[in-house]
C-alpha cells in the first residue's frame, strides 16, 4: 500500500474497532448490575443488552445506500454522533428504560457498511483485500480487548464509567476520521461492498445465501443469550469476583482462537470449509448441552473454562468461515448486497438472543437459556446439508480508460476467458468484478492484458 492507502486502512480499522469496543465492553459485566438498576427484570436486561442489534440491523443498509448520495464522511460522522449520544444517555440513565434507549441509539449509528465503502474509495482495487483483512483482524482483536477491558473499567468506574468511556471512544473515532483518514477524491458506487436495492430480489432467491443468513442469526442469538448467564454464573456459582472476570475471559478467548486455527487451515487447504463448519455447529450444540448440565450439577471453574474454550473455538471458526462462504457464493456484482443481508441477520440474532434469553431466564433459569440454543443449532446443521459451496475467488480490477465505450465487448471477452465464471462492470465502468476458479487467471496477467495496447 502507498502511504495514503495505509493511512486510510489503519484509520478506518481504528474507527471500526473503537466503536465495536464501545458496544461490547458492557457484555461481560452488564448482568452483574441487574439487582442495582431500578426497574430491571431479566427480560428488560436482555432487551437492553441486545436492542442495539435491532437498530443496527434496520439502519445499516439505508446508511450504506445513503452514503452514495450524501458522502461517506458525513454519514460516518452522523453515525458516530448517534453512538456518542447513545453512550451518554446510557451513562446518565437512572432506570433500565434509559439504558435501553441509550443502547438503541448506540446501534442506530450503523456505519459499518459506510466504512467499507470509504475503504473501497480510498484503497486501490488490487490492494483492497489487504485492507479488508486488516479491518477483519481489528474486529477480532477488539472483541478480546473489550471482554478484558469491561471488567477492569467496571471495577473502577461502574457501568456508568463503561458507557462514559464508550462516548469518549466515539469522540476519538471522530477525531481519527477528520485528522487521519484521507478525504476521497470522489465517492464511487461499489456493488461488491455496499448493498444495492435492485440486487435484493436476486440475493433473496439464493437458497445457499439464505442458509448462511440463518446460520449467522442463530450463532449470534446463542452468543447474546449466553452472556445473560455467563457473568452471573462466574460470580455466584463459581465464586470468581467480578473485577477478576477479565482473567477468565482473556485466556479462554485466546485459547479458543488458537484451537480454531487448525480447522480453518484444514478447511481451506482441502476445500472442506463446509464440512468443517458443520462439525463446528455440532460442537457448539454439544457445548450448550454440557453448559446446562454444569449449571444443574454445580461443576467447577476449570470445567467451565474448558467448555468456554470449546465454545469460542467453535464460535470463532463459524464467525470466520461464514463470511468467506457468503463472498464465494454471492453473485460477483452483488456481493455487497449479500453481505448486507448477512450482517442484518447477524444483528437481528443479537437482538433476538437478548430478548429470548431474558424470557427464558425468567421462566426456565440459566440451564434453560443454554438448552434453548440446541434445537436452533441442530436446525441450522440440518439446513446446511443442502449447501453446495463453490470454491471460487473474487477479483477486483481497475479498467483502463481505453476500454471506455467497449464495455460489452470487454464483458464478452472475459466471460469466455478460461477459469472466469462471472464478469461484471461497476455502474461507472471503472471497476471490473470477476469470479474465477482457484488458481485461475492471475491478477497480474489480466491487468497486463487490460493495459496492453493490443487490447485497444
Amino acid at each position: 500500500m502507498n502511504p495514503r492507502e495505509l493511512r486510510a486502512t489503519t484509520g478506518l480499522a481504528a474507527i471500526y474497532g473503537v466503536r465495536m469496543a464501545g458496544l461490547f465492553m458492557v457484555l461481560p459485566v452488564f448482568m452483574l448490575h441487574a439487582d442495582r438498576i431500578p426497574g430491571a427484570t431479566p427480560l428488560l436486561m436482555g432487551l437492553a443488552l441486545g436492542i442495539y442489534g435491532l437498530t443496527q440491523a434496520v439502519l445499516q443498509i439505508p446508511f450504506g445506500l445513503l452514503s452514495d448520495r450524501v458522502g461517506r464522511r458525513p454519514l460516518i460522522l452522523a453515525g458516530l454522533l448517534l453512538f456518542v449520544a447513545g453512550s451518554l444517555v446510557a451513562a446518565l440513565a437512572e432506570t433500565i428504560h434509559g439504558i435501553i434507549l441509550g443502547r438503541a441509539l448506540q446501534g442506530a449509528g450503523a456505519v459499518a457498511a459506510v466504512i467499507l465503502a470509504l475503504t473501497a474509495d480510498l484503497v486501490g482495487e488490487e490492494r483492497r483485500m489487504r485492507a479488508l483483512a486488516v479491518i477483519g483482524l481489528t474486529i477480532g482483536l477488539t472483541f478480546t480487548a473489550a471482554m478484558a477491558l469491561g471488567p477492569v473499567v467496571d471495577r473502577s468506574a461502574g457501568l456508568e464509567g463503561i458507557f462514559g468511556l464508550s462516548a469518549l471512544l466515539g469522540l476519538v473515532a471522530i477525531a481519527i476520521l477528520f485528522l487521519w483518514v484521507p478525504a476521497p477524491d470522489r465517492a464511487r458506487v461499489h456493488p461488491d461492498m455496499v448493498p444495492v436495492w435492485s440486487a435484493l430480489p436476486r440475493v433473496l432467491r439464493e437458497p445457499d445465501l439464505l442458509r448462511l443468513n440463518l446460520g449467522i442469526f442463530v450463532l449470534h442469538l446463542v452468543l447474546a443469550a449466553n452472556f445473560l448467564v455467563i457473568p452471573v454464573l462466574l460470580l455466584e456459582t463459581l465464586g470468581l469476583p467480578g473485577p477478576s472476570h477479565w482473567k477468565f475471559y482473556v485466556p479462554v478467548l485466546l485459547a479458543g482462537f488458537v484451537l480454531m486455527l487448525p480447522g480453518i487451515i484444514f478447511g481451506e487447504r482441502h476445500r472442506r470449509v463446509h464440512s468443517v463448519l458443520r462439525a463446528a455447529i455440532v460442537l457448539l450444540a454439544g457445548v450448550q448441552i454440557l453448559l446446562a448440565l454444569l449449571v444443574l450439577d454445580g461443576g467447577g471453574l476449570w470445567s467451565f473454562a474448558a467448555l468456554m474454550i470449546l465454545f469460542f473455538a467453535a464460535f470463532n471458526l463459524l464467525e470466520a468461515g461464514l463470511p468467506s462462504l457468503v463472498a464465494r457464493m454471492a453473485p460477483v456484482a452483488h456481493k455487497g448486497t449479500a453481505m448486507g443481508g448477512f450482517a442484518t441477520a447477524q444483528f437481528l440474532g443479537i437482538f433476538a438472543g437478548g430478548v429470548l434469553g431474558g424470557v427464558l431466564l425468567t421462566v426456565a433459569g440459566p440451564a434453560g437459556v443454554f438448552l434453548a440454543g440446541v434445537p436452533l443449532l441442530l436446525l441450522w446443521w440440518w439446513t446446511a446439508r443442502g449447501m453446495h459451496p463453490r470454491y471460487r475467488s473474487n477479483r477486483v480490477l481497475a479498467v483502463p480508460a481505453h476500454w471506455s465505450g467497449r464495455e460489452l465487448e470487454l464483458r464478452r471477452i472475459l466471460a469466455d476467458w478460461p477459469g472466469v465464471h462471472e464478469a461484471e462492470l461497476s455502474p461507472d465502468a471503472g471497476t471490473l468484478y470477476l469470479k474465477v476458479d482457484p488458481g485461475g487467471p492471475d491478477t497480474p496477467d489480466l491487468t497486463d492484458w487490460l493495459a496492453r495496447p493490443a487490447a485497444r
